[in-house]
């Protein structure tokens, strides 16, 4: 049978063609923000593991104008787990941007091709994914409960979960898989996003002994950190990871205050999990701000009783949020690690310490005196956009 030659020129105008009709597709204009005449506001909480993360996650995903979503990058690493922190930034970073503009299709590497909510890592916490359109078990604007979302809702359907994200004027992902700044630039430079950064922080030494608490569930993470080629790492006696998550928060805060790039202006802001502990009302109302969201007297309510229960809490509600002297966490690590164990962290985030404003202790009897504050004040303009010629904070 005899077929007709075709040329390489025409083979190069049909692959042309085909081209230009995918970029037609890809630049389809989505549909509009269910917020008529505002903008989508998207918020990346930026932190690492054992800092206070879940529960600032918690306060922004109980607002009512709020899509949470807790490490979707979670995927990401559970999937790659031979790679290394670095070398997964990229495919967090798609994951994240994918999240942000409510194509939840983007798990289609990462998840069965038959899912459901609960196939998403901790859909519980997010109170979107437990309100309508996604589900059922509580009224857009009450305080959901994690304990009772599972039941009710892991059976949903996946694809609820892009439903519901698109009925928000915020949506906002907490994110403990990223160790530089640079590697957002992207986002902040995309004209479909309009990306608020939050970067979370704790004093070193607390975040060690929250990490002790929590060893095995780390594990694994641990090794991607280290770079273990899929070796999970439960035992790590020189504290390199510890040191690792050190190093990343001064290139993060460095990035952010000492020669920031024009696009950074206004969209970034440094928390301290301590200063969140001592005085959550004000600073919540200062973050909420910065994301362009206001306080209601039910968040007030639920904020005050989360964070002035009854001590430290136990061991097994490590990843949850719950009612506990949020002072007194923040604090434990003081009577909880030796102090050999301290000078040794004190050496290994030194830098961190200074940067973020934590004051090392010389001494056992300086750790167990709780009298001596450790966490040094913030001036005016401490943690705040700066300009490029700004000096160190």
């Amino acid at each position: 049978m005899w077929l007709p030659r075709i040329s390489s020129t025409a083979v190069t105008v049909l692959l042309l063609a085909q081209t230009g009709i995918l970029l037609f597709l890809v630049s389809w204009p989505r549909p509009p923000s269910p917020a008529v005449g505002k903008e989508r506001v998207h918020v990346l909480v930026l932190s690492s593991w054992r800092s206070g993360s879940s529960f600032v996650g918690q306060l922004f995903s109980q607002h009512p104008d709020v899509f949470y979503l807790m490490e979707p990058g979670w995927h990401v690493w559970t999937t790659l787990s031979q790679g290394s922190a670095p070398a997964l930034h990229m495919a967090v970073r798609d994951v994240v941007r994918s999240v942000f503009l409510c194509d939840l299709d983007v798990f289609d590497a990462y998840l069965p091709w038959r899912r459901n909510l609960s196939d998403l890592f901790q859909y519980a916490v997010s109170r979107a994914l437990c309100s309508p359109p996604a589900c059922s078990a509580f009224p857009r604007g009450a305080i959901s409960s994690e304990a009772v979302c599972k039941p009710l809702c892991a059976r949903q359907p996946f694809s609820l979960a892009q439903e519901a994200c698109r009925a928000y004027s915020h949506v906002v992902l907490k994110e403990v898989r990223f160790f530089n700044l640079q590697v957002l630039y992207q986002l902040l430079n995309d004209p479909a996003l309009n990306l608020h950064i939050v970067h979370l922080v704790r004093d070193p030494r607390a975040v060690l002994r929250s990490r002790e608490q929590t060893a095995k569930a780390l594990a694994r993470d641990n090794g991607i950190v280290l770079g273990t080629n899929g070796t999970w790492v439960e035992a790590d006696p020189g504290l390199r990871v510890v040191r690792e998550v050190c190093r990343s928060h001064v290139r993060i805060a460095e990035a952010a205050t000492q020669k920031p790039p024009p696009f950074l202006q206004g969209r970034y802001r440094l928390v301290r999990f301590e200063d969140l502990a001592r005085a959550p009302l004000p600073e919540i109302r200062a973050l909420y701000a910065f994301a362009g969201l206001s306080l209601t007297p039910q968040l007030e309510a639920w904020i005050h009783n989360i964070t002035h229960g009854a001590g430290p809490g136990a061991r097994r509600e490590a990843f949850k949020t719950s009612s506990r002297d949020a002072v007194s966490v923040s604090q434990a690590w003081r009577h909880a690690l030796p102090f050999a164990k301290i000078r040794r962290v004190q050496e290994l985030c030194a830098g961190a310490l200074q940067l973020l404003g934590y004051r090392p202790v010389a001494s056992e009897s300086e750790q167990r005196d709780l009298a001596l504050d450790l966490v040094l004040p913030r001036g005016p303009s401490s943690f705040s956009w700066a300009s490029s010629t700004a000096a160190h904070p």
